[in-house]
């Protein structure tokens, strides 16, 4: 925004401070002449004991007073000015800060020394803002580089098909519509795991009324021939647990959670899946459990990062694009909630999603 040129407040509080001088010099100046100069005769008395009239200390008063109010403007507008310095330097070394970030570079911070103040309370704030930005940046990169990767590949993969079948007149043409068909499925889901990404990470939705209950019920019906076809069961337990949200992205939170502990299911006796909800204080609650093999904490950490695949995924998951627990974790966040990741000691994971039963103030 372009604006006119104005004073600088460093000379606004310079002359502030000069004119709070200047008035109370004259504030004690009309104190004199109040409480004292008028209770003198307006005549002299040149009687055995000399007595000088209002006029003559006035004459004597008046320069003096001049010359002390002259005094009082240069001190004030000098030491205002090394004052305001003083008190704006702070100010400074901020505003360099946020020039600096300006350009793109987000990895210094001003940590302003000295007790809490205003100034330090705005630096502080400043620098945990950028340590939020520069991880939020460095994330965004690292998801765009992935999500490159991941797109290129099929396209690579259906470029290759197309230049096999140009120059193998005969080649099985129904085999490569089946194999077309699977790769761009799979670029399909990987489109629509990216944009609802983008979606829940801008908050561009409405929140109502939801019960977690009914959305695990419904996930587990909807998956039930899935479970199935892997041999694994799938109970669900629990009462009522009440949140406030997006009903089609908690059914996305419900479905991704059910789908992944399905898929990473592969034991001996066909796998069990767990979900339960409930309710806090606080807000609701949403376990979904499953056997498996045993993960270490170091790879539970890393599985809500975008396209990080767990094991005991069978390679023909056309759905497995590595973002189903990437959208979770942004979901939940989203809605102001926590996404809680922890390996069973028997083998397999356990997930934990608290929401609040209202939406927190911004």
């Amino acid at each position: 925004m372009d604006r006119a040129p104005g004073l600088s407040v460093r000379l606004k509080l310079t002359l502030s401070y000069a004119a709070f001088l200047i008035v109370a010099g004259g504030l004690l100046m009309a104190t004199v002449w109040v409480f004292l100069l008028r209770y003198v005769p307006t005549e002299s008395n040149f009687g055995p004991a000399f007595s000088p009239s209002r006029r003559d200390l006035l004459d004597a008063f008046a320069p003096r007073a001049g010359q002390a109010m002259v005094f009082l403007l240069v001190f004030g507008l000098v030491g205002g000015w090394f004052l305001a310095g003083q008190m704006l330097a702070p100010l400074t070394r901020i505003a360099d800060a946020a020039r600096l970030a300006g350009t793109g570079s987000l990895s210094h911070r001003i940590r302003l020394e000295g007790r809490r103040d205003e100034f330090r309370e705005l630096a502080d704030a400043f620098d945990a803002m950028l340590a939020k930005v520069e991880a939020r940046v460095a994330e965004q990169q690292r998801f765009a580089a992935n999500a490159s990767h991941e797109l290129r590949t099929p396209l690579a993969v259906t470029q290759t098909l197309l230049d096999v079948a140009r120059k193998d007149p005969g080649v099985d043409h129904r085999e490569l519509v089946n194999r077309l068909q699977s790769v761009n499925a799979r670029a399909i889901d990987l489109t629509e795991a990216l944009l609802v990404l983008s979606r829940a990470d801008q908050r561009s939705f409405t929140r109502e009324d939801v019960d977690l209950s009914l959305l695990a019920e419904e996930a587990a019906e909807t998956l039930l021939p899935t479970a199935e076809q892997r041999g694994v069961t799938i109970e669900t337990s629990g009462a009522a647990a009440p949140a406030t949200g997006s009903p089609t992205l908690l059914q996305q939170v419900t479905t991704n959670l059910v789908h992944n502990a399905i898929v990473h299911n592969l034991t001996r006796d066909g796998g069990h899946v767990w979900v339960t909800t409930g309710t806090r204080p606080d807000g609701a609650l949403l376990t979904v459990e499953n056997t498996g093999a045993h993960l270490t904490p170091a790879l539970v950490a890393t599985l809500v990062e975008p396209f990080q695949r767990g094991v005991g995924r069978a390679r023909s998951d056309h759905a497995g694009v590595g973002l189903g627990l990437a959208i979770v974790d942004s979901i939940v966040r989203a809605h102001d909630g926590i996404l809680t990741l922890t390996p069973r000691p028997d083998g397999g994971l356990r997930t934990t999603v608290e929401l609040p039963t209202r939406a927190r103030s911004r």
